[in-house]
């Protein structure tokens, strides 16, 4: 017997949805019947994502927008497209945008930290200053948004991925990933998938409880 399908006709927003635990998100969404706008500052990786997405009911399709999610302009115009194309704002945001310009602090240079706040915050890791900063911003943004949005029935979480396979870490040599996966409990690195089933839980009615929260998808990392 088929599961329910817990997001049908539910209109969905991923930022950061071109690649990653993005395109994963996407596509676990849209499994629950969400109809899913993929935005992503790499249109074409967007749009990828968009052939791979599962095809909604008849009559509505997926869609791939561009996006930079520093710009306050630029996402406010990504919301009129989204409401000219569906004829409705999205009833489901995940955030998915988000970059590194690792460096130590000292070197840390004033321009790369900035891009790196105002595209992740608009944990803490060796080399990580910007990083680390921008998601416990991340952290502290939502839960203030959990609670001046709540009387409105909108819910606000935080999904705290561990050390996850997606294209940031190809970038990483094999030996260091190798020495990551050992620091995990669990024995390995996440797979993006084991993140979207999280998002899509706390998308849906079964969460209607849950505000506020921050949940770790870390394999124990940080116990």
């Amino acid at each position: 017997m088929a599961a329910p399908l817990r997001l049908r006709s539910t209109l969905a927003l991923v930022t950061g949805g071109g690649s990653g635990i993005g395109r994963a998100v996407c596509a676990r969404l849209a499994e629950e019947g969400a109809l899913v706008a993929v935005a992503d500052q790499n249109e074409v990786g967007a749009a990828e994502t968009v052939r791979g997405l599962p095809r909604g009911e008849p009559g509505q399709e997926h869609k791939a927008f561009g996006v930079d999610v520093s710009s306050a302009q630029s996402v406010g115009e990504l919301m009129a497209r989204i409401q000219a194309q569906f004829s409705a704002p999205p009833r489901v945001c995940v955030s998915c945008a988000g970059i590194t310009m690792d460096e130590f602090l000292l070197k840390q240079t004033e321009a790369a930290f900035d891009k790196v706040l105002q595209v992740n915050l608009k944990v803490g890791n060796l080399g990580q200053v910007s990083y680390a900063a921008s998601k416990a911003g991340v952290e502290g943004l939502t839960k203030t948004a959990a609670k001046e949005l709540a009387r409105f029935g909108i819910r606000c979480n935080v999904v705290l991925p561990g050390f996850i396979t997606t294209p940031m870490t190809d970038k990483v040599p094999p030996k260091v990933l190798q020495k990551f996966a050992g620091m995990v409990p669990l024995g390995r690195l996440g797979d993006p998938k084991e993140v979207a089933d999280v998002c899509a839980f706390l998308a849906s009615e079964e969460s209607r409880y849950i505000t506020g929260a921050s949940v770790e998808v870390t394999g124990g990392l940080f116990l």
